[in-house]
């Protein structure tokens, strides 16, 4: 047998700083690095005060003994990078913040703190309480900081979820030219997490400027990283996907800054990700006052020596041994920090012991503000129907997506198209692309087979000034990147308080009756709905395609476009060019071939498909076309069913007003999908109809769904799983006629 070795591997560095490295460093950045830490030790302490006395609501995350990180990290950035982080995220947070405000000329030894430096240490403290002054208004409380300003994209209450994000933060960077680098803060458990491995693949994949910090404070919770990670050291993990890496130490002033320096500039020459590994402690238990001794999983003599090596201990004497600060200087650097901490504090509480000033708690009127944006963006647009046009042309419905697609990608360079195999075939495995990759090929991303991964990076590139359409081949697939799609994407926008837009697409196809088994066939809509961040769209056809698309696109909140597998082939009509209206009435100019792909429908807005006075059918997707035709053969026996198309399916869109309007004729209400019984909606809106409209029934509303199992490979057991044509006309009937049990 023989035995070569393959591949490079890139070789971890440590990092190490000698006495004539600190000294080199500038003396005014080594005080400010000193305040920055100061003034996270001293808030700290004060929140775990707070919480003592009640003040502070929810878990408490302590990064004491991390300081030295955040400082010298962020001291090495600047004003255009961007960072996200974990849940123990306080230091990175205020240390980002301050490196914002604060004039780059600001001598902590020499001068008071500016207003903007006590505003900022104000603000994060009242965002940790729940307090409206609070960066999120008191939404997002210690885990969810956020502030778009000063880089601080977000923190995550979900280990390593946040890490995908950063990817797509950088990758915007990187596509818009605005040269900024994203730094991923987590802790050790994150490197355990599929998200962080799908995301480390993903930036280096790309070559993107991402700087992947591991923050080692050796314990999740109780258990240590030697229990929990096969890795000796975690900087090899990123030999993997043949990125650089290096490992420094927590308490290692110099190295930090020094590494960050290093890596940062690498990346905006056009280097790729990095990844740094800070060896550091944590010197109290995982979310409370108390050390870990104190709870049996780690050992005093382990606790005294990691304190003895702190940073806070030896970093000001050697500032004072390297002659960069007097003792009285170091004195005052602490006392400006106290002071800031003393006066936050003082202006979130009140009284001996504190308590929340009450009016700073935010209104309840405002609970539900940022669920979703106002809308506002949606109001000068060209909205149309049907009869508004004169003149149509036929298209496939896999080619109106890929028409409409390609004509946002020709007027914003924002908008990119992301997914597996989307760049393949010439236009996607369903056609869905079509020309889209030989037109903007590095636009047309393809991804490797890592659905939360690539959904994390959608987020990231939409809060950073992209426009990501995602495409997630089969909606099954969707559990696979739950995280980054319902905790992260549907959450952002209320978690932090508004602050962001999500301008965000993700189209999803649904294979019911297409032999795909029970992995892939899920009908998603009574799952995305149980997340009010979501908007649901389901065109019925071409025209309702590009119309509800557009929309989507203008939208500022994440949209789901459900697409039916049976539909792709399906032509349909859609207006031509010369004959479309503006909102003036004027025609309007555009260079898509002969087709109109400019027009608008908005959400919200049901569609009488057909009328009829004694049932109601409510529908969407592919059932529409069915229960149309249905409707139609019902009609031959003097039975009238009047059949709406939903297409806006989120519970706060659903056009109910149509809903109501037609049962005042019918009296009778009935939902028809093709979804399984728990993943439908239809009970949902039939309890809506029920609470709203109850005096308007005569019948109870009907519910006709498939049945509640996995879809069957089978093609026998397939068709008996699924409601047939036949079986839906007998409902109907049975229910125009209140015969229904």
């Amino acid at each position: 047998m023989n035995h070569e070795p393959i591949g490079t591997l890139i070789e971890p560095q440590l990092v190490t700083s000698t006495t004539d490295d600190l000294a080199a460093i500038p003396p005014l950045l080594a005080r400010r690095m000193l305040f920055t830490m100061q003034t996270i030790n001293a808030f700290e302490r004060a929140v775990i005060d707070l919480k003592g006395h009640n003040c502070v609501w929810g878990p408490i995350h302590i990064s004491i003994g991390q300081e030295a990180i955040a400082a010298a990290s962020v001291a090495a950035l600047d004003t255009r990078d961007k960072i996200t982080g974990s849940h123990r995220a306080h230091h990175i947070t205020l240390a980002k913040i301050l490196e914002y405000v604060l004039p780059g000329d600001w001598d902590p030894a020499a001068h008071d703190l500016p207003d903007g430096g006590t505003d900022a240490v104000y603000r994060t403290l009242a965002e940790i309480m729940g307090l409206a002054p609070g960066w999120c208004g008191g939404r997002g409380g210690s885990m969810h900081l956020r502030h778009r300003d000063a880089g601080v994209l977000g923190t995550n209450a979900i280990v390593a979820g946040g890490v995908p994000l950063s990817v797509g933060a950088a990758l915007a960077e990187r596509r818009l030219g605005g040269g900024g680098v994203v730094a991923a803060f987590m802790g050790d458990g994150a490197v355990n997490q599929g998200a962080f491995h799908e995301a480390c693949n993903l930036a280096s994949l790309w070559k993107l400027p991402v700087i992947f910090v591991v923050e080692n404070n050796q314990y999740a919770v109780a258990t240590s990283v030697h229990d929990a990670t096969a890795a000796t050291e975690l900087v090899e993990l990123a030999a993997a996907y043949e990125m650089p890496s290096y490992q420094v130490y927590g308490y290692d002033v110099a190295a930090i800054h020094s590494t960050f320096s290093t890596v940062a500039s690498s990346m905006r020459d056009g280097g790729g990700p990095a990844l740094v590994e800070a060896k550091c402690y944590r010197h109290f238990h995982h979310g409370g006052d108390q050390p870990g001794s104190r709870y049996g999983y780690r050992g005093s003599e382990e606790e005294a020596e990691w304190l003895s090596r702190d940073a806070l201990s030896v970093y000001p004497k050697s500032l004072a041994d390297a002659g960069v600060a007097t003792a009285d200087q170091i004195g005052r650097i602490g006392s400006v920090a106290q002071t800031a901490v003393d006066a936050a504090v003082e202006r979130c509480t009140t009284g001996d012991p504190p308590t929340v000033r009450p009016e700073l708690w935010p209104g309840a009127e405002t609970v539900s503000v940022g669920v979703r944006g106002d809308g506002a963006e949606l109001a000068p647009l060209r909205y149309a129907e049907r009869d508004d046009f004169g003149a149509f042309t036929s298209i496939k419905y896999s080619d109106a997506i890929a028409a409409v697609t390609g004509r946002w990608m020709e007027r914003d360079d924002a908008v990119i198209v992301i997914g597996e195999e989307v760049a393949n075939f010439g236009g996607g495995a369903y056609g869905a692309t079509k020309g889209l990759p030989a037109r903007y090929p590095d636009r047309v991303m393809n991804t490797p087979i890592s659905e939360g991964g690539f959904a994390g990076v959608g987020l990231g590139a939409a809060m950073n000034g992209l426009r990501p359409v995602i495409e997630i081949m089969f909606p099954d697939f969707t559990l696979v990147a739950a995280d980054q799609i319902f905790n992260q994407i549907g959450k952002a926008r209320h978690m932090y308080g508004n602050t962001t837009d999500l301008p965000l697409v993700l189209r999803t196809r649904v294979a019911t009756g297409c032999g795909y088994g029970g992995q892939h066939s899920m009908d998603p809509v009574g799952l995305y709905a149980l997340f009010p961040g979501w908007r649901i769209v389901a065109p019925a056809d071409a025209f309702d395609y590009v119309g509800l698309f557009n929309t989507a696109m203008h939208s500022l909140d994440p949209v789901l476009i459900l697409e039916h597998h049976a539909l792709y082939g399906e032509a349909g009509a859609v207006p031509t060019a010369c004959d479309a209206p503006t909102a003036s009435g004027a025609p309007t100019a555009q260079k898509s071939d002969s087709a109109d792909l400019d027009y608008c429908i908005p959400f919200g807005k049901a569609r009488i498909v057909r009328p009829g006075t004694e049932l109601t059918a409510i529908v969407y997707g592919s059932m529409v076309a069915r229960v149309a035709a249905i409707a139609d053969t019902l009609a031959t026996e003097g039975v009238e069913v009047e059949v709406i198309d939903l297409r806006t399916l989120d519970l706060a869109s659903i056009d109910f007003d149509a809903i109501g309007r037609s049962l005042t004729k019918t009296g009778a209400i009935a939902t028809v999908e093709q979804a399984a019984g728990g993943q439908a909606i239809g009970a949902r809106i039939a309890a809506q109809v029920t609470e709203r409209f109850f005096d308007a029934l005569d019948a109870p509303p009907g519910v006709i769904t498939a049945m509640d199992v996995p879809n069957p490979v089978s093609r026998a057991l397939e068709s008996a799983a699924m409601i047939g044509d036949d079986e839906i006309r007998e409902l109907l009937r049975a229910m125009a006629r209140r015969t229904w049990k």
